[in-house]
């Protein structure tokens, strides 16, 4: 009998503790990257970069609210917000709250899907799918039905701008930082659901500007073939969630969009013609509130610091960045 049951009944016991630490453990296991990024004019002093993604807020997360509200202990130059902030449409309140130190930054962001629409429960096994047949975001489907519900997300982006954040949906801006320095900033609304339109920001970067640096949602190839093509030295994206539901020491699975799985996450490089851009995607700090899981891959804020390229030229140690 113990021979017969025993096998079975330790992978189901294995399968449970498994799905168990996915689903409240490492969702908990908050943790800021620090990465290093040669990519500023020569002469030019370091900048600090804190990006935040995909928080995907939910009420009565308050492990994250706590988490994020004690960012503000790092003191960044610069907050850059890559979108898709809500997993419920009654959380801003309590989104705002957590970011409320962080707004006393210097930012900018721009929103992905999910600041605008409330989540919708899909089978995860879809993505895998998807993936083999080749479609991403919309990809000529009209996923997002009439009847998904919207998210109140014009009181964000006001209490966003009302903080001095500069929203960069199908934009462009510029920032001065307490150093003096002059940002270019240029962002496009998410891709994923065919919100951007690159016409409205095409020209490279701010030529006034001591550096400029291009932000996304959704890191689609085609806007960082134009980014990077339009020769903007740094881009900044989020939306994957690092694969999300990882195999250890081997990766990502998907990247929910058309993003290669090697650089799901981290820092990478995107080459388009004969220029190169340096790209960072985050793997953001929450999830879906219908897909609550994470494995392999913990939930992350990164903070850059952005140096000359005389320091250090810029090569990232392999095509996922480094980690």
């Amino acid at each position: 009998m113990r021979a017969r049951y025993g096998v079975p009944l330790s992978l189901a016991a294995l399968s449970a503790g498994g799905v168990a630490y996915a689903a409240v453990v490492e969702p908990r296991a908050f943790r800021v990257r620090r990465v290093s990024v040669p990519v500023l004019p020569e002469g030019m002093h370091p900048l600090r970069i804190l990006q935040i993604s995909d928080i995907h807020m939910v009420s009565g997360q308050q492990a994250k609210r706590r988490w994020l509200q004690s960012l503000a202990g790092l003191r960044p130059d610069l907050v850059v917000n890559t979108g898709d902030n809500l997993s419920d449409p009654d959380a801003v309140p309590e989104l705002l709250d957590a970011l409320g130190p962080l707004m006393e930054f210097p930012g900018t962001y721009v929103f992905g899907s999910n600041d605008y629409y409330a989540p919708t429960f899909r089978n995860p096994g879809r993505y895998l799918i998807e993936k083999a047949r080749g479609i991403h975001g919309l990809n000529g489907r009209h996923r997002l039905r009439h009847n998904v519900p919207r998210n109140p997300w014009e009181g964000m982006r006001d209490a966003f701008d009302a903080a001095g954040w500069v929203g960069l949906d199908n934009s462009r801006g510029r920032l001065k930082l307490d150093s003096g320095a002059v940002l270019g900033l240029t962002g496009l609304d998410d891709p994923h659901i065919k919100h951007d339109r690159y016409t409205a920001v095409a020209g490279g970067p701010d030529p006034d500007a001591d550096f400029s640096l291009a932000l996304v949602h959704a890191p689609y190839l085609r806007v960082l073939d134009a980014f990077t093509a339009d020769g903007y030295p740094l881009i900044l994206a989020g939306h994957t969630h690092g694969g999300q539901l990882c195999i250890p020491f081997y990766g990502a699975l998907v990247t929910n969009c058309d993003l290669d799985t090697n650089r799901v996450k981290g820092l990478s490089t995107h080459t388009a013609g004969s220029r190169r851009s340096a790209l960072h995607v985050s793997a953001g700090c929450g999830a879906n509130r219908y897909t609550p899981f994470r494995f392999a891959c913990p939930p992350e804020a990164t903070l850059l610091t952005l140096t000359p390229t005389s320091v250090n030229e810029f090569h990232p140690t392999r095509p996922g960045g480094l980690q």
